[in-house]
């Protein structure tokens, strides 16, 4: 005996459907490496912090 419906699957939304990643859209450059890099200098040293406290 089967449990299932005879509804067919629902279909998501277009505010459910999976948005694009922008990081794919855009090309790999040094100029953008560094400043991801540095824009994340302040977690880096928080997460320093707090290793530094565990010891």
């Amino acid at each position: 005996m089967e449990h299932g419906t005879d509804k067919p699957p629902e279909q998501n939304s277009p505010a459910q459907q999976p948005k694009p990643n922008p990081i794919f859209r855009q090309p790999a450059t040094v100029e953008a490496c560094q400043a991801d890099y540095a824009a994340g200098a302040a977690i880096r040293g928080a997460m320093a912090r707090q290793e530094s406290r565990r010891r």
